[in-house]
């Protein structure tokens, strides 16, 4: 296969095509819908992308007998293109995957439990899949780079195979992670080899790369962790809350661009993701390129900061679009006090039209304020819904939705006291003292979660510190709630399968917008009975004084949560004076010869 033939057509699909990218409509004008995306997408791109699909539904199969099944895929295409009324030609690209999958030879003894999802219908067989998927798999050994002259050879002699392979070992460790990222990843992989391939030290000039690589690939993680968050959003909140927060979001970055435009963009964003979401990743290469495509035909509506990135090779155009600067807001936009507010027809315009008013209200408030949060703003516009409801039904609705500014205010003033107050206590007293912070109150929230999933979290949340609270003032909220967002999701995640306690139910229940503040607010857990006294909680050895720093600081973590756990209403004095006992002692025992007879005293 010419793997990398497919990085000349990544996103360079079509013109500027313009299509409705829902599923039904837009396949109504094929019979087959695999005949339709071999021709957009051209044999070679084709295979990459149905190998990534494979590797990430299949993570424990080897490259060559997945090729095998690529190989079988390719030929259906190429029999429907010569006749899309063939019996096998009218599924769906997802049906012609699983179908693929399920005829796997002893799929039971490799995956188990996954090969009952053969028996049932689409979608839910799909669904059934996407769920075996493993996110962060350890039946994977960590890659190993060969020596430099050996992968320049191979990159001479059998450059499809090395790079086919290179999208394969990706895909299968990054099963959530979208295809147009995993292909824009291979193509960083090749410029680097071509660069350095030619080289005399080809060893140094791997290395510096394989450094930028190792960026790429952390990055790639990072994209496939915020992938996968918008993927649940979709599927628990609905259409309408994803859709609410790309508009919202588009607003803030493209403020010159006309609320019909974005609105569509942002229709046409959530009909893409919901294809990549699905594992559905032929459609989803295909879709998202000509989102990119109909984005670039547009770049004087929407925004000149894209100009730079349209100009780019397609590969590269859409990590640039992503990390393009907001625009300029548009000079003297009028104060939405007068038509939101004190126009006496509010209600009347509320009630003919429901959503597009909401809509409208969220794109204008957006675009105004690029400096508050996504999620801010769709508390607001929340906010500002449930105002109306209230009063559109009172005799004096004027009246009752007057004080609407202060009303709005006050979710502003909640979010900026949090990002102040934590921002300055990381910038103020450092990441370690940021982070038993962090363990302290959380440990009290709920005390019910394990003390290495704790540990955990809170080493999630001061790496959020330490990322946003170091950006100026004007990107700390956005920055810091979105990352918040994914964090508290993954704990809901979790707690849906173990539940932890009440309090963290209500919150995992409140509206998308609405679960950051929900934690922040939340109290010691009163109703927690502490488990009986166990010593090993609190086991003190020389492994105390002479583990590696990193062991130790874990160690040392860990006993606080513990005692968390024990005397969750302790108060902060109370913590302080056991804490500073504690740094005495070990001061003193690490200095012994048997530290561990000074520790038992």
């Amino acid at each position: 296969m010419k793997w990398l033939t497919l990085i000349s057509f990544i996103f360079l699909l079509s013109s500027a095509r313009s299509r409705n990218l829902l599923r039904t409509a837009r396949d109504a004008d094929h019979k087959s819908p695999i005949a339709h995306r071999f021709n957009d997408l051209k044999e070679e791109t084709f295979k990459a992308v149905a190998m990534i699909t494979f590797a990430q539904y299949l993570q424990k199969c080897s490259y060559d007998g997945l090729s095998k099944l690529v190989k079988d895929v390719v030929e259906l295409a190429h029999k429907c293109v010569a006749n899309e009324d063939a019996p096998e030609c009218a599924k769906s690209m997802p049906a012609v995957f699983l179908d693929e999958i399920c005829q796997v030879d002893k799929l039971r003894d490799s995956y188990g439990d996954m090969a009952d999802c053969c028996g049932k219908a689409d979608p839910e067989r799909n669904q059934c899949f996407l769920s075996f998927k493993v996110h962060q798999p350890d039946f994977i050994p960590p890659y190993q780079r060969p020596a430099a002259d050996v992968i320049c050879n191979e990159y001479k002699d059998h450059r499809v195979q090395l790079l086919g392979n290179f999208v394969y070992t990706v895909a299968r460790r990054n099963p959530f992670l979208h295809a147009p990222a995993i292909l824009g990843l291979a193509a960083e992989y090749e410029k680097a080899l071509k660069a350095c391939c030619p080289e005399s030290d080809i060893g140094a000039c791997l290395d510096e790369k394989v450094q930028q690589i190792s960026v790429i690939k952390e990055r790639a993680k990072l994209i496939g962790v915020k992938q996968q968050h918008e993927c649940r959003v979709l599927d628990k909140y609905g259409e309408r809350t994803f859709q609410a927060s790309k508009i919202a979001r588009m607003s803030q970055k493209y403020p010159k661009a006309p609320f019909a435009e974005l609105v569509k963009m942002a229709h046409d964003v959530k009909d893409v993701y919901k294809e990549c979401c699905e594992g559905d990743m032929v459609e989803c290469v295909d879709d998202w390129s000509e989102l990119v495509t109909a984005l670039c035909s547009k770049q004087d509506v929407f925004s000149s900061k894209i100009k730079p990135c349209c100009e780019l090779p397609a590969v590269e155009r859409t990590k640039c679009i992503m990390e393009a600067d907001f625009d300029d807001k548009p000079d003297n936009l009028p104060s939405l006090v007068e038509k939101y507010i004190q126009d006496k027809e509010v209600c009347k315009s509320y009630e003919a039209n429901h959503d597009a008013f909401l809509s409208e209200f969220l794109y204008e408030y957006s675009r105004r304020h690029p400096e508050l949060s996504t999620q801010l703003i769709l508390r607001i516009t929340k906010g500002y819904e449930t105002l109306l409801d209230k009063c559109c039904k009172t005799d004096n609705p004027a009246d009752c939705y007057s004080n609407a500014v202060e009303e709005l205010n006050k979710h502003i003033k909640e979010t900026e006291e949090v990002v102040k107050t934590n921002c300055e206590l990381f910038n103020t007293h450092g990441e370690a003292d940021f982070l038993k912070g962090i363990l302290v109150r959380y440990t009290k929230k709920m005390p019910q979660v394990s003390t290495d999933t704790l540990l955990e979290i809170g080493k999630k949340m001061t790496a959020v510190g330490s990322k946003c609270c170091s950006l100026p003032e004007h990107k700390r909220m956005s920055c810091s709630e979105h990352y918040l967002s994914i964090i508290i999701e993954d704990m809901c995640k979790r707690q849906e399968s173990t539940p932890i306690n009440d309090q963290v139910s209500q919150c995992c229940n409140e509206l998308y917008s609405y679960r950051r503040p929900c934690f922040t607010a939340m109290g010691v857990d009163t109703k927690y009975v502490p488990p009986p006294f166990d010593p090993m909680m609190f086991n003190f050895d020389d492994k105390m004084c002479t583990a590696p720093p990193a062991e130790r600081e874990a160690g040392q973590l860990k006993l606080l949560i513990n005692l968390i756990k024990r005397k969750p209403q302790m108060t902060e004095d109370q913590l302080k004076k056991i804490a500073g006992g504690f740094t005495a002692m070990m001061d003193k025992c690490c200095k012994q010869s048997d530290i561990d007879s000074c520790l038992g005293e």
